[in-house]
């Protein structure tokens, strides 16, 4: 028993779960490959211009899968997570558009969850995911979800904890939870926000986390936070949750504007997406009222690394420049003649 899980969307939130219940239930999972440029062109190729990045993304890992060999492939419908409170249409709508837009034989395990219906709730989810394999044992079906929960549990522990996110994944995968001792001090702290396939994809993010670490970057997530505080945040910016992931997008922003301690913030959205941009327009009034800087990384397959680079730095640079004016502004003009360029550096490092 083998079961397709293409590493896109939904992948970068219940792929611990999913991990943890399918493997209770004696079914082997079988991921598509990491992104690559062949993954964005075979799933460009198949739908229209207009269609956002991480859909396309999602469609090439499909098509990865099949040339598997895998004829089983888990396309869930997340259409709602909470009573009145929705996906976007693409995610909901997903497993229609890969009926039609990949016309090879294959079995689509299209399980929806949608908690503004009745019926539609976690364990039905879970039994339309395991009926192709002939489980339907409700018991059964509510013990592996219990697998499940330990492993999600074991990786949002160590995401909160701020261990990398492919240590968190492959420490709950093995049933551990390692927290490090970190001793080391950053001299600037920001805040990165955004959608998790478009965060820990490498290929999406351009390995923007290894960027900001070699800029001497501590970088903050909304994987560190909690949900009371990502609701504080939409509170303070007067806005009212409707869309799924708006707790970590605007939750999370408005948060990190507040924190003092963040010296800035760095946006990526994929390019055309609509809700996204309703929610950074909202994120960037609130961060010019807090004087919190604010850098927005729209990105789509042309995206080029070279101009991704080289905007973080400039951001960066002016982050460097602006908490060394500062300490220049705390010390005496006299004595601050005596300081180069270079010892102002080591000051805030």
């Amino acid at each position: 028993m083998k079961i397709g899980i293409p590493r896109a969307l939904s992948y970068y939130s219940y792929f611990p779960f999913l991990y943890g219940f399918f493997t209770d239930l004696g079914i082997e999972i079988v991921l598509s490959d990491r992104t690559t440029k062949k993954t964005m062109t075979d799933g460009s190729k198949l739908v229209v211009p207009e269609t956002c990045l991480p859909v396309k993304v999602y469609v090439g890992h499909i098509i990865n899968l099949l040339d598997k060999g895998i004829d089983k492939i888990f396309v869930p419908s997340i259409q709602s997570i909470a009573p009145k409170i929705y996906n976007c249409s693409k995610i909901r709508g997903l497993p229609d558009l890969i009926r039609n837009v990949i016309k090879r034989d294959f079995t689509l395990i299209e399980a929806t969850l949608d908690k503004s219906e009745k019926n539609q709730g976690l364990y039905e989810f879970l039994k339309e995911a395991a009926a192709p394999f002939g489980i339907t044992n409700s018991e059964r079906i509510k013990e592996a979800s219990k697998a499940g929960w330990k492993v999600y549990n074991n990786y949002h522990v160590m995401m909160k904890s701020s261990v990398p996110y492919k240590k968190a994944l492959k420490y709950a995968m093995e049933n551990k939870v390692v927290i490090p001792d970190s001793t080391k001090v950053y001299p600037v702290n920001i805040a990165l926000i955004a959608h998790g396939y478009n965060l820990y994809d490498e290929r999406v993010s351009m390995k923007i986390f290894d960027k900001l670490e070699d800029l001497d970057v501590k970088v903050f997530t909304a994987e560190q936070l909690t949900t009371e505080q990502m609701t504080e945040g939409l509170n303070s910016m007067k806005s009212r949750l409707y869309w799924a992931n708006e707790y970590e997008i605007t939750g999370a922003a408005a948060h990190y504007i507040k924190n003092k301690t963040i010296d800035g913030i760095i946006t990526i959205n994929a390019f055309g997406c609509g809700p996204d941009s309703l929610m950074l327009e909202r994120i960037s009034r609130f961060a010019r009222k807090s004087s919190k800087p604010i850098l927005h990384l729209s990105i789509d397959e042309q995206t080029g690394e070279a101009g991704f680079i080289t905007r973080i730095e400039a951001f960066i640079d002016m982050i460097y420049r602006k908490k060394r004016s500062g300490i220049i502004n705390k010390i005496n003009i006299k004595n601050a003649k005596e300081y180069n360029d270079s010892q102002f550096n080591n000051i805030i490092r």
